[in-house]
């Protein structure tokens, strides 16, 4: 079972707004002296992974990219503080670890982040050594299926075996990428036609019916 983080485990800036955090990152730069790096579009994002992105593209690999990944990655690691666990997570991957399932973790997220969140939840024995997240290649970031490949030859599974859980297009198009069957959380209704209209064949809006699956015996596929 390979999970997106925030989403489908956490709303993990539910405390620590994204877009104060975006906001940061864009001070950061201009007190660098890189304020013309970006577009007022970019400047003005509520999502501080377009930031990230946006400086990757024009930097590849350079010590601003990793400076701004690490501010990014403990701006997570606090986030994961004041984060929300997502309704009926937590029992779905206790139960889903209790009858045999292997779980990881595959985000664009920090796997410190990820950590963090599952460390105060009594969680982390379900995913260990299992969480794959952002690295400063920033070029293996979903859609690109890096991470759930690194999972998947982890775990010494086939792809048509495992199941990706994510909310957004991106998650789809790396699990078709990875040739690993996809379901999507949508929180909402707005969430949910995005991800149809990505593609998505089978959406859900609460994990409670994979949850009462499980307890009654059935394998969720």
């Amino acid at each position: 079972m390979l999970w997106d983080f925030d989403g489908p485990i956490c709303r993990l800036f539910a405390g620590h707004k994204a877009e104060r955090v975006a906001a940061d990152l864009v001070e950061w730069l201009a007190l660098q002296g890189l304020h013309g790096l970006l577009t007022d579009t970019e400047r003005e994002t509520l999502d501080p992974q377009v930031v990230l992105r946006a400086v990757g593209r024009r930097h590849p690999g350079s010590d601003l990219v990793a400076a701004l990944e690490e501010r990014l990655t403990q701006e997570e690691e606090r986030a994961a503080g004041s984060a929300l666990p997502t309704a009926y997570a937590d029992p779905l991957i206790r139960t889903w670890t209790a009858v045999g399932a292997r779980l990881a973790v595959t985000t664009n997220n920090s796997p410190r982040a990820a950590r963090t969140y599952l460390e105060s939840r009594g969680l982390t024995g379900c995913f260990t050594p299992h969480l794959y997240g952002r690295t400063q290649a920033l070029q293996h970031l979903k859609p690109h299926p890096h991470c759930l490949n690194r999972a998947l030859s982890a775990m010494g599974a086939a792809p048509a075996d495992a199941l990706m859980i994510g909310d957004s297009a991106s998650d789809l198009d790396a699990a078709r990428e990875a040739g690993v069957p996809f379901l999507g959380y949508a929180g909402g209704e707005d969430k949910e036609k995005r991800l149809r209209a990505a593609g998505a064949g089978h959406v859900v809006r609460s994990l409670e019916p994979l949850l009462r699956l499980l307890r009654s015996g059935h394998a969720v596929r």
